[in-house]
């Protein structure tokens, strides 16, 4: 006959191995609870702060990002850039939705390799912004590196069996300091309907803040 002791020692151990693993299942189930409520957290955050059609950061997460670049720049001279695309209204009137978002799409992966480490996000609509480092601010650097962000954007978007070609209106301003890139953008935003004021189709519509460059 089984000694009363044993069968209750072996009992307990055999409760005590349930309860383990009881407590195990618990942990892992709160571990994968915890891991999958982070990676919605992280979902919603960059979906917050990225628009959903490029992919590059949208209003608010340009500001945030332009924030800490600033605060990092080290004296590195930076210009904001805003760019608004000309007549865009025609492509959705004619070709339809889809083809505009195409458009958009095309262009904001154009600026995001004009750009390179640099910071761009689409604003909305059709306009866009950039936080870029220069090695000076010579109006006449910034001029040709405007030049070519235009001669970027304006080469033909295939669209189905067809192609369009866009073309920007651009602003551009110096950033002096990490208080002055709302100022700094206003200035851009500006010039850039200035330019848009007084270019045509067959030339880059571009223009500079020139209060705060340097002549050379």
């Amino acid at each position: 006959m089984p000694d009363p002791l044993t069968v209750a020692s072996g009992i307990c151990a055999a409760g005590a191995l349930v309860t383990t693993w009881q407590l195990r299942s618990r942990a892992l189930r709160a571990e994968a609870e915890i891991r999958h409520l982070q990676a919605e957290l992280t979902a919603e955050r960059h979906a917050a702060n990225h628009d959903p059609l490029t992919g590059l950061p949208n209003r608010r997460g340009f500001y945030r990002i332009a924030a800490t670049l600033l605060t990092d720049a080290a004296g590195q001279p930076l210009i904001a850039v805003v760019l608004d695309l000309d007549d865009f209204k025609q492509i959705n009137d004619r070709y339809g939705h889809a083809a505009g978002d195409q458009v958009l799409i095309s262009v904001a992966q154009r600026l995001a390799a004009f750009a390179g480490d640099n910071l761009v996000a689409r604003l909305g609509g059709d306009e866009f912004a950039g936080l870029l480092t220069s090695p000076t601010v010579d109006r006449r650097w910034i001029e040709h590196a405007t030049r070519r962000l235009c001669e970027s954007l304006a080469a033909p978007i295939p669209l189905g069996g067809l192609s369009v070609r866009v073309t920007a209106s651009v602003g551009l301003a110096p950033v002096t300091g990490p208080a002055q890139l709302t100022e700094a953008l206003d200035r851009a935003d500006a010039a850039m309907y200035r330019a848009k004021s007084l270019g045509s189709a067959d030339s880059p519509r571009q223009l500079v803040d020139t209060a705060h460059l340097a002549e050379c």
